[in-house]
């Protein structure tokens, strides 16, 4: 947080399923917690007096008459509303849009160029050499939809090199699910503070404020900005009722406030434009708080995986970390998946992914080590996509090493942690992703190399 640590009250969790602090038993689950004991009101939301003359207001994140399964809500016991500060005026566009790279954050994507059919690959985005907070570090590569129409997503790189200082942002378009690849980020939020490192993770739900500081002093990652239905923990089906990310590894924060005044900076984002306001006292001033609308943290390490223990290479729906359902069943608008550390046991089958063409359109990143699908080429910070339909798979030197691996033999995929935001809609990458050096011209060289094996007279 921006303020010394006298001045931020924290205190332990007050949960009504009495389980121990930031333990997330499910996202319908209601949490209750307090700064400041007798803050939270008994029997009511709203009394007509709160308790040390805090202010009750409620945030929302689904319908009022959402089902009661689906509706996510929380109420904020706080020293000012959230509707107190000066008007909102435009932020100044930023470096790409002066140099002409197109818009740096984009929100509706009807509106990018043409998408073309090729499968695209970049270098990671380079670290900024000016001043550059959280904020300030986005850079839009893709999406799809809009946040007006709220469906779809946007997926954003980040880098950056400074803390945010005296400034504070929300989001009105979408939530933030946020994958650090290098560097971690102390994250302040009006509900408390999480703070995530490479192979974390963390979602703020729409219109939450916080402001991040860097530890390390610099950092970069991914964004994916959910415009549609809020993500969830998938479905266990025939798995059984373990597996995949368990509900009690996400980590929700405890109640914490700043009681500062000063001059601030107060920005948000709203259908892809920036907006800033003057406000004169920091906004993360909620002293307690209760619901089931809450940023939260997960380790993507705890991810238990599921694999095949006896052939074949099964789908990649068995590495579903969070989902944005749609109204088909079955079929997301975000799938949140990852490709962390295994066993490969499989016997007489071609182990690493299979050449593939989706009716889906995926998106990946690499935080770590190496993606055991591509020998050179998919660094850590870079990113992929392959559209609907595009053909990918194993480069030719991975193809080889496969087709003559012992499969008698288990095989440890170790140091490494690879992730995709796959959609059901066509990911329409950026003016600037299609014009940026980052992108790899000679990605599609990866698989020229792939030889003609096809011999009629023998099996």
């Amino acid at each position: 947080m921006n303020a010394p640590l006298p001045d931020v009250k924290h205190a332990p969790a007050r949960g009504h399923d009495g389980y121990p602090d930031g333990y997330m038993s499910g996202f319908a689950n209601e949490f209750a917690t307090e700064a400041l004991p007798g803050a939270l009101p008994a029997g009511q939301n709203s009394p007509q007096r709160c308790a040390y003359g805090l202010y009750a207001e409620q945030l929302s994140g689904t319908a009022f008459t959402a089902p009661r399964s689906h509706n996510r809500r929380s109420w904020l016991y706080r020293i000012r509303p959230g509707a107190v500060h000066q008007p909102f005026t435009p932020l100044k566009p930023l470096k790409a849009e002066a140099e002409g790279q197109g818009a740096r954050i984009v929100a509706d994507f009807g509106a990018v160029p043409p998408t073309p059919p090729n499968q695209l690959r970049w270098d990671a985005l380079p670290m900024p050499t000016a001043p550059t907070d959280f904020i300030d570090g986005w850079v839009t590569m893709a999406g799809n939809g809009s946040a007006a129409s709220m469906s779809g997503c946007a997926i954003h790189l980040y880098a950056a090199n400074r803390s945010m200082k005296e400034r504070f942002f929300y989001n009105t378009d979408g939530e933030l699910l946020i994958v650090p690849q290098q560097g971690r980020l102390s994250i302040a939020t009006e509900m408390g503070k999480l703070d995530i490192e490479p192979f974390e993770i963390a979602v703020i739900p729409r219109g939450v404020r916080f402001a991040v500081e860097l530890p390390d002093g610099e950092a970069r990652g991914y964004i994916c900005e959910n415009f549609g239905a809020l993500l969830r923990l998938p479905d266990l089906g025939v798995i059984g009722s373990n597996g995949l990310a368990n509900p009690r590894d996400f980590l929700t924060p405890v109640a914490a406030y700043e009681d500062r005044e000063g001059q601030f900076e107060l920005v948000t984002k709203l259908n892809g434009e920036l907006w800033r306001a003057d406000i004169g006292h920091s906004p993360l001033d909620v002293v307690a708080w209760h619901g089931n609308y809450a940023p939260y943290k997960y380790d993507l390490r705890r991810y238990n995986t599921i694999g095949s223990i006896s052939y074949d290479h099964p789908d990649p729906s068995i590495f579903l970390v969070l989902q944005s359902p749609t109204d088909t069943p079955g079929v997301d608008s975000i799938d949140f998946v990852i490709f962390p550390p295994r066993w490969l046991a499989a016997e007489n089958t071609f182990r690493p992914p299979w050449y593939h063409r989706n009716v889906a359109s995926e998106f990946m990143g690499l935080v770590h080590g190496v993606y055991d699908a591509k020998a050179e080429g998919f660094v850590p910070g870079g990113a992929s996509l392959h559209n609907c339909m595009s053909g990918h798979g194993p480069d030719a030197e991975t193809f080889e090493k496969a087709s003559n691996a012992d499969t008698s033999k288990p095989h440890k995929v170790g140091d490494t942690m690879a992730f995709m935001f796959e959609t059901r809609t066509l990911i329409r990458p950026t003016r600037y992703a299609l014009e940026t050096s980052q992108l790899q011209a000679h990605y599609y060289e990866c698989w020229q190399g792939l030889k003609k094996h096809f011999n009629p007279e023998k099996q």
